[in-house]
């Protein structure tokens, strides 16, 4: 079912403290430009002071209101899934769900933080080396990317975390859904990132309240590849010392925004100017396009 030109079409995001979140920003632009009478409701859990108890209420509200759907950040994408009648593929595999598509009076579930970080990949840093991916991080980002990495052709990867038991949880579950890959969890950071040819960096370090480097700067080499997700800031002080290592390096900008371009689409059938949303995203965080840096260079 595909939004009509010049009708209204209402969707919302789900979550705590998401106040700063661009997600709205981007998706009203699009809407508008695609002749839509756009609207993007922001559903806080501090502000209107409820918990993640309120979920069916809260859905079964935006249901009310004509919602055409909804998307879901932290802390709400697992605890989602007891509400809805369908979930895809990716989102089975997930255990989450970022985007709830609202038809016919019926609840869809998707995940696109997945293809968010795939298409980002694909665009940021073609023909780039998967033999031997190392990825930091196995939380709910975590789990995307190493869906999309497995599911673009990476015959390795090795999962470390914190919680060591977070790390297997991941990878047995990796493993399950891409036996042709070999999954596993790591507990020597130095040895995985000697035969690495790409890391793949999934923690909030490097965000403004958590500055700093997820690893030594001492493991960097100028083969690998580093992509991140953090997307504030955009250039996170891994992504500069990588460069300054001569390695390849994605920004976590394009994460953020093709995950709103796939969720777009499922809400309104109707395929989006990716181009126009990430010039977009770039002039609300005021830095240029960074699909990719080049190898050594820092803008």
């Amino acid at each position: 079912m595909k939004a009509v030109q010049g009708s209204p079409f209402c969707a919302g995001l789900i979550g705590k403290g998401i106040q700063a979140s661009l997600t709205p920003a981007m998706h009203v632009a699009e809407g508008r430009a695609q002749g839509l009478d756009y609207r993007y409701d922001l559903l806080d859990l501090d502000q209107i002071q409820v918990g993640v108890d309120q979920l069916p209420d809260l859905i079964a509200d935006a249901e009310t209101e004509g919602f055409g759907g909804l998307n879901v950040t932290h802390p709400c994408k697992q605890a989602v899934l007891g509400f809805l009648d369908t979930l895809s593929e990716e989102a089975t595999v997930l255990g989450a769900v970022n985007t709830i598509v609202l038809r016919d009076g019926k609840r869809h579930g998707h995940n696109t933080d997945w293809w968010g970080f795939a298409e980002s990949f694909r665009l940021g840093l073609p023909g780039a080396d998967l033999d031997a991916v190392v990825q930091l991080g196995a939380g709910g980002a975590g789990a995307a990317t190493a869906f999309a990495i497995l599911r673009s052709g990476s015959s390795r990867l090795t999962i470390l975390d914190q919680d060591h038991s977070r790390a297997a949880g991941l990878a047995e579950t990796m493993q399950r859904h891409f036996p042709h890959a070999v999954v596993e969890a790591g507990d020597d950071l130095p040895a995985a990132m000697a035969r690495a040819s790409g890391l793949i960096h999934a923690t909030p370090t490097g965000m403004v309240k958590y500055p700093g480097l997820p690893l030594p700067a001492d493991l960097l080499h100028s083969s690998l590849w580093v992509a991140e997700i953090v997307y504030f800031p955009l250039l996170t002080e891994l992504l500069q010392e990588a460069s300054r290592r001569g390695c390849r390096v994605l920004d976590g900008g394009g994460m953020a925004v093709y995950q709103a371009v796939k969720a777009f689409e499922l809400f309104t059938g109707i395929v989006p100017d990716s181009d126009r949303m990430r010039r977009h995203f770039s002039e609300l965080t005021q830095a240029p396009p960074q699909t990719a840096l080049a190898a050594g260079a820092v803008s």
